[in-house]
C-alpha cells in the first residue's frame, strides 16, 4: 500500500491549532482587576499570587506576569520545577516553592534564589544544597495549625525553629517566612479557623523568642482574605480568587468583585436531524423524546472535561443546551431540540463556561453538574486544548499592541 506524498511544508505552528477549533481564552485583564481587587481587600498585607498547577490552568508565565503588573508582590507555586520555569521565563520576583519530595532539587532552587518551604525533614537536604551552592538559602517555616498536611507539627516547631536559627548563625541560611494553612476558610461560620489563628500566632510567638525576625508572615487563602482581614499578617496567598472564580458557596464571583479569567469555547462539529428514540453516547442511557436536532460538541474528558458532568451546560447562538448522554472521551452531544434545521448551527460556536456576565454557562455549574468544585473545572484543562491569551500588556516598547491587547497561544 502506499500513501500520497505530502503537498507543503509542515510547520511547528501549524500543530498548535491556528484556527481555535478548540481554546481555553484568557483575559489578562481579568486576572489584573483580579489582583487589584484582592490587592485592596488585603491592605496593607502583601499579595502573593499563586500560579502552581499552570497558574490553576490558565498559563503560569503570562499570569504571573499579568499578576505583577497588577502589584502582585509574591509568586507561588506548589513544585520546585514550576518555579525553575517561571525563573526560565525572566521571571525574578520574590518566589516561594512548598512541596518537596526526597528527589526535590533543592540545589537549583537555591541557585535560582528561589523561597523553599520547609516542614522540617527538607532542612538538612536545604542546607546541603546551600553549601553546595556556596550561598545561602531562603526559606519558609511552616507550621501545620491544624489542616494535617504539610507542616511541622507544633509539638515539634520549637525544635525546627531552633535547628534553623542555628543554621542561620552559620550563614547557611535565612529564615524569610513563618506560614500555615487554613483548612475550611471556605466556611466562614466554622470556629477551627479561629483556632488555626490561635495556633499561628502561637508558633509566631516561639520564633520570635528564638530570635527570627522573619520578612513574612503568611495564613490567609483567597477566603480567609476576602472574610477575614485578622488572618492577613503581612502576605495573603491567593489563588482561586486571582482566577476570578468564588470561593464561597452560594457567593457569585460578581458578588466578591471578581470576573472569571477562563472561556472554554470550541465549535459545533456535526448537526443532524434524528428521529424519536435515537440512543446517544455510550451505554446509549439518553434517547430523544421526539424528532430532533442533534449537535455534537468536540470535548471530552480527554480536553478535562469530568466524565460525570452529563447535564454541564453548552452555550450556542445565544441558547443554553445541556449535555445529553455520557461524556466521552474526545466529545459529547446537545439536544438542540426539534426546532433547528438540519445543519444550521454548523460550525457555530460552542461555549462550555465563560464571565457569565451575559448569562451565559460559568465552570461554576459545570461543577455542579460533576459534583466537585470550581478549582478542579478550570485547573484539570488538558494541554490538548490550547490557551489564547487577550489582553496582553505590549511590552516590546514598539506601541504595536492593539485597543484589546494582543493574542497568542500555547
Amino acid at each position: 500500500m502506499t500513501y500520497p506524498a505530502p503537498t507543503g511544508e509542515i510547520s511547528a505552528a501549524s500543530v498548535h491549532d491556528p484556527h481555535y477549533e478548540r481554546s481555553a481564552v484568557i483575559d489578562l485583564d481579568a486576572i489584573r482587576h483580579n489582583v487589584r481587587r484582592l490587592a485592596a481587600a488585603a491592605s496593607p498585607a502583601k499579595v502573593m499570587a499563586v500560579v502552581k498547577a499552570d497558574a490553576y490552568g490558565h498559563g503560569a508565565v503570562p499570569v504571573a506576569r499579568a499578576a505583577l503588573e497588577a502589584g502582585a508582590a509574591w509568586l507561588g507555586v506548589a513544585h520546585i520545577s514550576e518555579a525553575l520555569a517561571l525563573r526560565a521565563a525572566g521571571i525574578d520576583a520574590p518566589l516561594l516553592a512548598w512541596l518537596h519530595t526526597t528527589d526535590s532539587n533543592f540545589g537549583a532552587a537555591v541557585a535560582a534564589g528561589v523561597d523553599i518551604g520547609c516542614s522540617g525533614w527538607e532542612l538538612e537536604r536545604i542546607v546541603a544544597a546551600a553549601r553546595e551552592q556556596e550561598r545561602p538559602a531562603r526559606i519558609h517555616l511552616k507550621v501545620d495549625t491544624g489542616l494535617g498536611r504539610n507542616g511541622a507539627t507544633l509539638e515539634y516547631w520549637d525544635t525546627l525553629v531552633g535547628e534553623a536559627m542555628e543554621y542561620q548563625d552559620q550563614g547557611l541560611l535565612r529564615v524569610v517566612g513563618i506560614f500555615s494553612h487554613l483548612a475550611v476558610a471556605d466556611e466562614p461560620e466554622r470556629p477551627e479557623t479561629d483556632h488555626q489563628l490561635a495556633a499561628f500566632r502561637d508558633a509566631l510567638a516561639v520564633a520570635e523568642d528564638a530570635g527570627v525576625d522573619a520578612e513574612v508572615r503568611h495564613l490567609a487563602n483567597t477566603p480567609a482574605t476576602l472574610s477575614r482581614p485578622d488572618t492577613h499578617f503581612d502576605l495573603v496567598r491567593v489563588g482561586l480568587g486571582i482566577y476570578g472564580l468564588s470561593p464561597f458557596d452560594g457567593q457569585a464571583s460578581a458578588e466578591l468583585g471578581l470576573r472569571p479569567a477562563m472561556a472554554l469555547r470550541t465549535k459545533v462539529s456535526q448537526c443532524k436531524a434524528v428521529p424519536a428514540g435515537q440512543g446517544v453516547s455510550y451505554g446509549l442511557h439518553y434517547r430523544t423524546a421526539g424528532a430532533s436536532t442533534l449537535g455534537l460538541i468536540p470535548l471530552g474528558y480527554a480536553d478535562g472535561i469530568p466524565r460525570v458532568a452529563t447535564g454541564g451546560p453548552v452555550r450556542v447562538a445565544g441558547t443554553t443546551y445541556p449535555v445529553v448522554g455520557r461524556i466521552a472521551m474526545d466529545q459529547m452531544v446537545i439536544d438542540l431540540g426539534p426546532g433547528v434545521q438540519g445543519t444550521a448551527l454548523l460550525g457555530a460556536e460552542a461555549e462550555l463556561f465563560g464571565s457569565g456576565a451575559d448569562g451565559g454557562p460559568t465552570a461554576d455549574d459545570w461543577a455542579r453538574a460533576a459534583g466537585t468544585i470550581n478549582y478542579e473545572i478550570v485547573t484539570r484543562i488538558s494541554p490538548r486544548v490550547p490557551r489564547r491569551f487577550i489582553n496582553e500588556q505590549d511590552t516590546s516598547g514598539s506601541g504595536n499592541a492593539s485597543a484589546a491587547g494582543r493574542e497568542g497561544a500555547r
